[in-house]
């Protein structure tokens, strides 16, 4: 299996990065979408980083036009995140979660089965996975809050005391 940390994924400026620069993080990797019904995640999203980025975790977040809810180039979804929702958290380039060209970070998340024992597709906009420190991947489906007692306790079991 590829190190979700080796691949290669670009910001929103265009530089190239990859999860090493998080590595010992608790990661909460959600692919987004500006015109989604569940852009109001972002708001639980972004108090999830006030509360526990000092302690080693990070949201992550992925815009994606596969559900053709995103807006178009880069600085637009800067501008949305950062003036509706006062995001905080990293939010990279666009990309592709599902399919023949997906993204290969969402080609290796999307093995991670979720509470109900799937894998496969990523089905909606705001999926979100959580990545501790020892390389474990959960998967929760968009409808679960990004505050949802399970993201929580796992993020809290997973940073340092």
């Amino acid at each position: 299996m590829t190190s979700l940390n080796d691949i290669p994924i670009a910001k929103t400026d265009g530089s190239e990065t990859s999860l090493a620069d998080y590595e010992g993080k608790v990661k909460l990797i959600v692919n987004v979408a500006s015109r989604c019904g569940l852009a109001p995640q972002y708001e639980k999203l972004e108090q999830l980083q006030k509360t526990y980025g000092e302690r080693g975790f990070t949201v992550l977040g992925f815009p994606s036009n596969q559900f053709l809810q995103e807006l178009g180039s880069a600085e637009a979804i800067s501008e949305y995140c950062s003036t509706t929702w006062g995001i905080t958290f990293p939010i990279f380039e666009k990309i592709r979660v599902n399919g023949r060209s997906a993204h290969p970070l969402y080609s290796e998340l999307k093995k991670a089965p979720d509470a109900d024992g799937k894998a496969g597709r990523v089905t909606w906009n705001f999926e979100k996975f959580v990545v501790t420190p020892d390389g474990g991947v959960h998967r929760f489906r968009p409808r679960t809050e990004p505050d949802d007692p399970a993201i929580v306790a796992l993020i809290e079991d997973s940073l340092p005391a």
